[in-house]
C-alpha cells in the first residue's frame, strides 16, 4: 500500500492513510454482510465471487493513477478479503469434528500467516525486478484463477456428515484388570463377504482405514484368509485402553454410516467377530512363577460379538 500511494498515486503520508482506511472501511463492509452472501450464495460460490472481486480490484489499482477510482476499488478489496478469510475460518471449525476443532483451525492460522509471509516475499520480489504495476497485474490475474481450484478442491460441508453420532456402542466386554494406560490394544474384526462383492467391500474398507487411523489408530492392516475365501479380518492398534475408548466416542455421523455400511457386506448367521487384545510383546511383562494373575479368568482374548469395533 505505501509503494502504490507513492509511485502509482504520486502520493504521501496522506494518501496512504486515505487508501489504508478504505481498505479497511471495505473489511469492516464485508464482514458485515458474510451472512448474508453464506445465504443467498453457499460458501463454495461466496469464495469464488471473493476472488474474482479481488482479482478485478488489484487490476484497478495497478492501472489506476486516480485515488478516487484506487480508493473505491479497494473498498471492495477489502470486502472481499475480510469475507473469504472468515469464510475459510467458519469452514474449517465447522467441517472438523469437535474433538479435533482446535488442531485443525491451529493448523489452518499457520497455513495461512505462512502463505501471507511468503506471498509478501514472492509479491516483493516480483515487483522489484518488473515493478509494481506488473506483480499487481500478475497478482490480479492469478485471483482470477483461483476460483479454478474449485472444481476439485471444493469447501467442505460444514453441517451433518461431521457432527458427532448419537449411536451408543454397547461396553467392551472386559475380564482382564485394566487401567486407563493398559496397552497397546489390538482390535480385529472378522467379516464374512460374499466373494461376488469382494471388489466393492475392499473400496469401502479403503474408507475405513481413513477413518480408524483418522481417529487415532495405528498399523491398520487388512487381509482375506486364503483357505476361507469369505472371510477377511481388519486388524489395528490402539496406543492404550483409553485411547481405544475415547477412539469409539470420535466417529462423526458420516464415519458411522461408513462403518454401517461396512459391516452390511457382512453375511452369515452370525455377526461379525471382534477381539480386543492386550498386546504383550516378549519382555513387557516380568512375571515370575510365583506371581499372581490378577484376572478371574484365563488370560484370552477379549471377544464381543455384539459390540461395535
Amino acid at each position: 500500500m505505501p509503494i502504490v500511494a507513492r509511485d502509482l498515486l504520486h502520493g504521501g503520508a496522506q494518501t496512504y492513510g486515505v487508501m489504508l482506511g478504505a481498505f479497511g472501511m471495505g473489511a469492516v463492509i464485508g464482514a458485515l454482510n458474510i451472512s448474508t452472501l453464506r445465504g443467498r450464495l453457499g460458501d463454495e460460490v461466496s469464495i469464488r465471487l471473493c476472488m474474482i472481486v479481488m482479482g478485478v480490484c488489484v487490476a484497478a489499482v495497478a492501472t489506476s493513477r486516480w485515488p478516487v477510482l484506487t480508493g473505491s476499488a479497494l473498498v471492495f478489496a477489502g470486502a472481499g478479503w475480510t469475507a473469504s478469510v472468515t469464510l475459510f475460518n467458519v469452514g474449517v471449525q465447522l467441517a472438523a469434528p469437535r474433538w479435533v476443532a482446535g488442531r485443525a483451525l491451529a493448523a489452518y492460522q499457520a497455513a495461512i500467516t505462512g502463505g501471507i509471509a511468503l506471498g509478501s516475499w514472492m509479491w516483493g520480489s516480483i515487483a522489484s525486478v518488473i515493478g509494481v504495476e506488473g506483480a499487481l497485474l500478475i497478482s490480479a490475474a492469478t485471483l482470477l484463477a483461483s476460483p479454478m481450484l474449485g472444481l476439485w478442491m471444493r469447501m467442505p460441508t460444514v453441517t451433518g456428515p461431521n457432527e458427532l453420532s448419537d449411536d451408543v456402542l454397547a461396553d467392551p466386554e472386559v475380564r482382564l484388570s485394566l487401567t486407563p494406560r493398559s496397552g497397546p490394544i489390538v482390535i480385529e474384526i472378522e467379516y464374512r463377504v460374499d466373494p461376488a462383492r469382494a471388489r466393492l467391500f475392499y473400496a469401502v474398507m479403503q474408507h475405513v482405514q481413513l477413518s480408524r487411523q483418522r481417529n487415532g489408530a495405528y498399523g491398520w492392516s487388512f487381509a482375506r484368509d486364503i483357505a476361507d475365501p469369505e472371510l477377511w479380518t481388519e486388524r489395528f492398534h490402539c496406543p492404550t485402553w483409553h485411547d481405544y475408548l475415547r477412539q469409539r466416542s470420535r466417529s462423526t455421523a458420516s464415519e458411522r454410516a461408513l462403518h454401517i455400511r461396512a459391516v452390511e457386506f457382512h453375511i452369515g448367521p452370525e455377526p461379525i467377530r471382534i477381539r480386543r487384545m492386550l498386546e504383550r510383546p516378549i519382555g513387557s511383562v516380568r512375571w515370575k512363577e510365583d506371581t499372581p494373575d490378577r484376572s478371574a479368568a484365563d488370560v484370552v482374548p477379549i471377544t464381543s460379538p455384539g459390540a461395535g469395533p
